[in-house]
């Protein structure tokens, strides 16, 4: 009979490389994340438009590990799950959880939605997800233990948080009100641990901090422009509503493997009673804590200010939801219920990858609007490079204009030239103006506009485009093909400044 061990290990490189294997394969073209994480990460700065810097890090990374290719995305996506499951492991035994019962969780909780469909568009939202379960992994610890160590590795583990999403901010705000509010965890205030932890992160994430200020905090100026208001207030209501049925939604599908390996005898309560859970109080608290507060304090704000927040944003709030429903459920540690609870995570595995596998296959054989995973991406890349060589017998440098055609053009040619978000140094401070200037740019954008468009119709008016080709999409579709345009801005002739 197969241990409770050994079943987790194969269920979780199982589903870690089919995840890693379907979009590897099928998908024609990345998401839209994956590539604007791609063309940032072309310019190692220390931030970026939208975000701080460790997705676009890490893409990079990959883009050399695998040659220039681009799915390495997909199995960063499934490293940082693999790394997630570990953590769990690890805090359910620490928890006093028998395999059994860390099987059962770390099951129910691949499959939430998080950890099915959104995983081939690696962003700083799944990014998050092996951080909040590390930094809960070793805040545990350090309550536990006591331990210098575990606290250090806490404050790593939230300065990567930070780098990879603000939002381990609220995380950070929850373990602090934590150590406050219960006597037991109050006595690590009387250690040297959590300053040391504090400090740590605060130093390394000092560089972020210098480069916000340099670029007028970028990230936060470009965040409040595409915040929406409330325009009633039934926002003040409904949005905090409509966030919390989207993580039940989200969530709904981990309860699964628990009811299908109960069975009706278990969820009747007459199923033959075997080694009951030992988690002790202060443990279901720990669990309570983490898994409900988050979300709650999300709830709050967007109750107050009226604000719609992307459900998304909950992708890692829910990491120990797996651990509490053990605990709940008062599961026991019995191979009759390993095994159901196998085989209904793995046909929930089953069906989220044939869904995947659809949006590459059958998506373009229904839908009327090209997808972005059918986007000809490479092809882009590879006309406005040879569009831009022929003009001017050099290397392409710099490409601008429309971000989404753009980004590929930076990720997929072989020249790899800088990303000019739209032309503006204000929105893309890692770029030298002046070495644009020497060398030239290229202005690219789509449709049947013969000039350019959006903020670039200013900088160049009056301008017509050099050329146009029409590229067909990746995809057995009857979608008609994507217009290219370019404009080719020679040196002495590039507007700005």
């Amino acid at each position: 009979m197969m241990s409770a061990a050994r079943a987790t290990l194969l269920y979780c490189l199982a589903i870690c490389l089919l995840w890693a294997l379907v979009p590897s394969v099928l998908f024609p073209n990345p998401p839209l994340d994956v590539v604007e994480g791609f063309a940032w990460g072309r310019d190692l700065a220390l931030g970026y438009t939208k975000h701080p810097p460790l997705q676009a890090w890490l893409l990079e990374a990959s883009y050399h590990l695998t040659g220039g290719h681009a799915f390495g995305a997909y199995w960063l996506s499934q490293i940082c799950y693999a790394l997630t499951y570990l953590a769990i492991w690890l805090l359910g035994r620490d928890m006093g959880l028998a395999p059994g019962q860390r099987f059962w969780a770390i099951a129910a909780t691949s499959c939430a939605f998080y950890f099915t469909l959104p995983a081939p568009e690696f962003n700083p939202n799944i990014l998050q997800i092996p951080v909040w379960a590390g930094m809960l992994l070793f805040f545990h610890r350090s309550l536990a233990r006591g331990r210098l160590a575990d606290w250090l590795l806490l404050g790593l583990t939230a300065a990567l948080g930070l780098y990879a999403k603000y939002f381990t901010g609220l995380l950070i705000g929850c373990i602090g009100l934590y150590a406050l509010t219960f006597r037991d965890a109050r006595r690590c205030l009387a250690t040297p641990g959590p300053y040391l932890a504090m400090v740590l992160a605060l130093a390394l994430f000092v560089p972020h901090v210098w480069w916000l200020k340099e670029t007028d905090f970028l990230t936060f100026t470009y965040a409040a422009s595409r915040s929406v208001p409330a325009e009633s207030i039934a926002d003040h209501i409904l949005n905090p509503v409509n966030f919390l049925l989207g993580q039940f939604g989200s969530m709904a599908p981990v309860l699964i493997p628990i009811f299908a390996g109960l069975g009706l005898a278990g969820l009747r309560g007459t199923a033959p009673r075997g080694e009951p859970p030992r988690t002790g109080s202060a443990d279901l608290r720990f669990l309570l804590w983490f898994t409900l507060l988050p979300a709650l304090v999300v709830m709050l704000v967007s109750g107050i200010t009226g604000n719609a927040f992307k459900q998304m944003w909950g992708a890692s709030m829910f990491t120990l939801a797996g651990l509490l429903l053990v605990r709940f459920a008062s599961i026991r540690n019995g191979n009759w219920s390993l095994r159901r609870a196998l085989a209904a995570a793995a046909a929930v595995q089953v069906i989220f990858l044939s869904v995947a596998a659809g949006q590459a296959l059958v998506e373009p054989l229904i839908k009327k609007k090209p997808t972005r995973i059918h986007f000809p991406g490479a092809e882009v890349a590879a006309q406005a490079e040879a569009a831009w060589r022929e003009a001017t017998g050099t290397p392409l440098s710099y490409v601008a204009g429309d971000m989404w055609p753009a980004a590929h053009v930076t990720l997929f040619s072989a020249d790899r030239p800088h990303l000019f978000t739209d032309h503006i140094p204000a929105i893309a401070p890692w770029i030298s103006l002046e070495d644009v200037k020497k060398t030239g740019v290229l202005v690219i954008w789509t449709g049947d506009s013969e000039t350019p468009t959006g903020s670039l119709a200013a900088l160049y008016p009056g301008r017509l485009r050099d050329g146009f080709a029409d590229i067909p999409y990746a995809a057995p579709a009857k979608w008609p093909p994507l217009r290219l345009n370019w404009l080719i801005v020679r040196p002495g002739e590039v507007a700005g400044g």
